[in-house]
């Protein structure tokens, strides 16, 4: 099933390799690598354009002040990727599928219709991210730009037909483009960093327009579709062949999390501050737009300085495009067991990007938008995967224990309640 939405079909050497890891021919961090891509995957989704809409007008409006969600959200995302891929792991399957099969045919149904929308409104935020960048770098008008990313998009969607690990090396060396970008990024801007270390840990919030802003952040950061497409790509990656391999895999699959999400983490955290080091620090905060904050930062840091932000948000758009469409068709053929060529779903899902060009909609307004959206869509996935990973008769051995299913419960309970925070500050604002 996995060649049919775009995951890679198994990569021989990769999975010998592991066999030698769990033979305990290979130690160290050698025995490790066959293990890591699946995190790097998923991570994609937390450094999307979205997450740069959201960061930067964060940190112009309210200085440091909203770290400590990103440093939250992130904690947050790291316990459900690592519960996704062990869900994954320990049963042969993905999430949409367990849900499908164990819940009523309504509420399967509901939560198909929702994901969906979930789906959509990333592939808007990763789309018009790449479009912006290539608008900004080359001057290409937004609507062949929009052509431009589908293209490049499905032309990596293609590699999938190379294994696995040409999808999952592909991927992880654009992460790796993102992550230089901003280490130049907080080198050039000088942050404060006690104030970053402060408010990464010293929660605050203040009107409505913050709480927006927090909640996108969160929708932004903890990805529904990453949580659905994790268990995708570890149910059949490597099989574990007994009860300790399995739980070996899952130990590599946490250690492929931590470091994949902390390098997310790290990039968020770079995003907010640098534009609370250069943009609100220099009484500009009111730079709520991508386009605005490019043209500021020229001035302020210099062409250097431009040029990184842009290329991280090119690579960000493009790769996190790629990763959008095969969330999508998991999702799809997962829940309604209906799919479609990976380049129908390109083409369909371009099309509201398409609109808000068109249109000629303020495209990061419509980022912010979209985020907060993904935040409301998020507690289908999040309550699923907590339900399903406490069950003994779907994990097995596996099955988390009390500790773990209440950390799991607080943190959905956290998501929530910044919801709920969200829609009493609308109707009742300051």
């Amino acid at each position: 099933m996995s060649d049919s939405y775009g995951v890679g079909a198994t990569s021989p050497r990769v999975v010998a390799a592991a066999r030698d890891a769990l033979a305990g021919r290979r130690r160290g961090w050698r025995a490790l690598l066959p293990f890591t891509g699946p995190a790097f995957v998923a991570s994609v989704a937390y450094m999307d354009p979205g997450n740069f809409a959201t960061n930067i007008q964060g940190g112009a409006s309210y200085g440091y002040r909203l770290l400590w969600v990103v440093v939250l959200a992130n904690l947050t995302a790291m316990l459900f990727q690592s519960l996704s891929a062990k869900l994954g792991i320990a049963t042969g399957r993905n999430l949409a599928e367990l849900a499908r099969d164990n819940a009523p045919r309504a509420v399967t149904l509901g939560m198909w219709i929702v994901s969906e929308f979930g789906a959509m409104a990333t592939d808007l935020a990763e789309f018009l991210g790449a479009i912006i960048a290539l608008f900004l770098l080359f001057h290409i008008p937004m609507l062949a730009g929009a052509l431009i990313t589908g293209i490049l998009t499905y032309a990596i969607l293609a590699l999938h037909r190379f294994g696995f690990r040409t999808m999952e090396s592909v991927i992880g060396s654009l992460v790796g483009v993102i992550a230089v970008c901003y280490l130049v990024e907080a080198i050039v801007a000088r942050p404060n960093w006690g104030q970053v270390l402060y408010h990464s840990v010293v929660p605050w919030l203040g009107g409505s327009s913050s709480v927006l802003l927090a909640v996108g952040i969160v929708g932004a950061t903890v990805m529904p579709h990453a949580i659905y497409l994790h268990s995708a790509l570890t149910q059949d990656r490597i099989v574990g062949e007994s009860r300790a391999e399995l739980a070996r895999i899952v130990r590599f699959s946490y250690v492929d999390v931590i470091i994949a999400l902390s390098i997310a983490g790290l990039v968020n955290l770079a995003m907010m501050f640098m534009s609370a080091a250069v943009f609100h620090a220099a009484g500009h905060s009111r730079v709520a737009d991508i386009t605005t904050a490019y043209r500021t930062l020229e001035p302020l840091l210099g062409n250097l300085a431009a040029f990184v932000f842009l290329a991280s948000l090119m690579a960000s758009g493009i790769s996190s495009s790629v990763v959008g469409t095969m969330a999508g068709q998991v999702i799809m053929q997962s829940f309604v067991g209906f799919t479609v060529p990976i380049w129908v779903r390109r083409l369909v899902t371009m099309l509201p990007a398409l609109i808000v060009v068109a249109v000629g909609l303020n495209v990061t307004q419509t980022l912010i938008v979209s985020q907060v959206i993904l935040s409301f869509v998020l507690p289908v996935p999040v309550v699923a995967l907590v339900w399903l990973t406490a069950r003994r008769d779907t994990m097995g051995a596996l099955v988390n224990g009390p500790a773990v299913t209440l950390l799991a419960v607080v943190a959905a309970g956290a998501i929530l309640t910044l919801n709920g925070i969200l829609i009493w500050t609308s109707l009742h604002p300051r």
